[in-house]
């Protein structure tokens, strides 16, 4: 459990024209501040649903699911109770590579637990392969890690600046 960091640029983009970053920052400044924080909670709250959305699209099954996000700090809370470590892992993963969010605050808890991974930040210029060669010293590992990236990366050659993968042990 703790907080985890993300590019705030990098990621799906989920929330469209229903900008909770936007919203928090009228709010801050509105002249009508009940109606200001009743738009920012309902961006807050569209944007936590799209979050939620995508978690589910992922075919990751998480009992008791909640996703929170608060637009003022650019933060998703999710808690609920993974079946393992790695669907705790790419929930995570899922909450925090979408653009505008820079920060994921675990509150999961898990029933199998195990070794955490350890994450990458993909830079300009890398591959699997050579985050494989750097992490393992054998770039045809490469598969291991997409294998670990499962559902969010769809083929090995598709990851982005910015996005942070799953470096299972």
């Amino acid at each position: 459990m703790g907080l985890m960091s993300f590019i705030k640029e990098a990621g799906e983009k989920l929330f469209g024209s229903n900008n909770p970053e936007k919203a928090a920052a009228e709010a801050a400044t509105a002249a009508d501040p009940v109606a200001a924080q009743e738009k920012l909670a309902a961006a807050n709250a569209g944007a936590a649903a799209a979050i939620e959305k995508y978690i589910g699209a992922q075919g990751l099954n998480v009992d008791g699911l909640q996703v929170a996000f608060d637009g003022t700090t650019c933060q998703a809370t999710v808690s609920g109770c993974a079946p393992d470590q790695a669907t705790k892992e790419k929930v995570l993963l899922c909450c925090g590579n979408v653009a505008g969010v820079t920060a994921v605050n675990d509150m999961l808890t898990v029933t199998a637990p195990a070794d955490e991974s350890r994450y990458h930040t993909v830079v300009r210029g890398d591959t699997l392969s050579g985050i494989a060669k750097a992490e393992y010293g054998n770039a045809n590992a490469y598969m291991k890690i997409f294998e670990a990236n499962k559902p969010m990366l769809s083929h090995p050659d598709k990851i982005y600046p910015g996005q942070v993968l799953r470096i299972p042990a």
